[in-house]
């Protein structure tokens, strides 16, 4: 079997309520997660990109909050509407989506 072209890492982690940090998962990260593994699906894409579930990525401030491997690329903020834009630009394209990028300034904060 081939090798994943990238990896998309959907944090879904759950913190309790009242958890000042907040957390992805009560921000809607298990729907954007299944919207990125359908749309994939129908685009033929799922057999070399892979939309996963992941736990805490420590951006939760930032949530819903996703990396794309291999270049290490955070997002942050997204929402169901983001979905195809980061499909369409930076999955296909190899363009960052720019306004929804988390940067070093944004994580030292």
């Amino acid at each position: 079997m081939a090798r994943f072209e990238k990896h998309l890492f959907i944090c879904e982690n759950v913190r309790e309520p009242d958890d000042p940090r907040g957390c992805c998962s009560n921000k809607g990260s298990k729907v954007i997660r299944q919207m990125f593994k359908k749309r994939l699906k129908e685009l033929g894409l799922n057999s070399t990109i892979r939309a996963n579930s992941a736990g805490c990525l420590d951006a939760c401030a930032f949530g819903p909050s996703i990396v794309v491997y291999p270049e290490q690329i955070w997002y942050g903020g997204v929402k169901p509407e983001d979905v195809e834009e980061i499909i369409q630009s930076h999955i296909i394209k190899n363009t960052v989506v720019e306004r929804l990028l988390i940067n070093d300034k944004k994580f030292t904060k």
